[in-house]
């Protein structure tokens, strides 16, 4: 299952840095024609400013790439920084994972690892690789193994809670995505640069994750994104409906007008 595989929210200012660094380098390379012209026509050196360093870096130009989905090129800038970089190692990944290359993206989030071993995104990201092929167990160990390094990660706090919902473990699911709204209310809306944040396939699957995560944001107090939740699962054929009325988690919704409406809204045919 592919992470909420979508990037990247500090492009901007990555963004603002270009015009300038590329339009260095353009006066650079007419000052030094200039130069020459002058000292064919004189007979004495003109002066030449010193380069200024150039400040697109290969991995903020693969950033920028991939804030643009473009992820070949992403790939190949990343590729033009060093080699044993365990972030580029990582961002390389990612990108092979966008464009659903599993294979070539476990071999790059190893690498990473690799260089770093504690660099808990890649493990994270690797874990991911696991609950695509259905491997929840290994998936939930390496969810585990990155959260010992980084306890703070909402994002990794999420992917368990979905690795627990995969094997069933409802409980712990909950949980874990309880834990996850505490550190960041906003987890399951963020996009990250680093992490990748699993996200169901199939329509059914995702209808009862979407479910399981308004009962989440239910229990958080956090009732529009609960409402929220419950329209997607209902749009997504959530096969038990009649069951939300009862449900304690949204015991204190059941007098909203707009629940009332999801309630009433008709069952979608799939």
């Amino acid at each position: 299952m592919l992470s909420r595989l979508s990037f990247l929210s500090a492009s901007l200012t990555m963004a603002w840095m270009i015009p300038s660094a590329f339009g260095q380098s353009t006066q650079q390379a007419t000052a030094k024609q200039d130069g020459l012209v002058a000292e064919s026509r004189t007979g004495q050196p003109s002066a030449v400013p010193p380069k200024t360093p150039n400040l697109v870096t290969p991995e903020l130009r693969g950033d920028i790439f991939m804030a643009k989905k473009m992820y070949r090129e992403a790939v190949e800038a990343y590729k033009e920084g060093p080699h044993d970089s365990a972030v580029l190692l990582n961002k390389t990944g990612i990108a092979y994972h966008q464009m659903l290359q599993l294979d070539v993206a476990e071999k790059y989030y190893r690498l990473s690892v690799k260089a770093n071993p504690h660099y808990a995104e890649a493990i994270n990201n690797l874990g991911t690789i696991y609950f695509s092929h259905k491997s929840y167990r290994r998936a939930v160990s390496e969810y585990k193994k990155a959260l010992r390094i980084n306890p703070q990660s909402a994002s990794i706090w999420g992917n368990l809670g979905s690795g627990y919902f995969e094997r069933k473990d409802y409980q712990r699911a909950a949980e874990s995505w309880q834990k996850a709204l505490s550190l960041d209310p906003e987890v399951f809306e963020n996009r990250s640069t680093q992490g990748v944040l699993i996200q169901q396939q199939t329509v059914e699957e995702r209808a009862k994750y979407h479910m399981a995560l308004a009962r989440t944001y239910a229990f958080a107090g956090m009732d529009e994104h609960a409402l929220t939740y419950i329209r997607k699962a209902l749009e997504e054929g959530f096969k038990e409906k009649k069951k939300l009325a009862d449900d304690p988690a949204f015991a204190h919704l059941k007098e909203l007008p707009e629940f009332k409406q999801l309630l009433a809204m008709e069952p979608r045919v799939l």
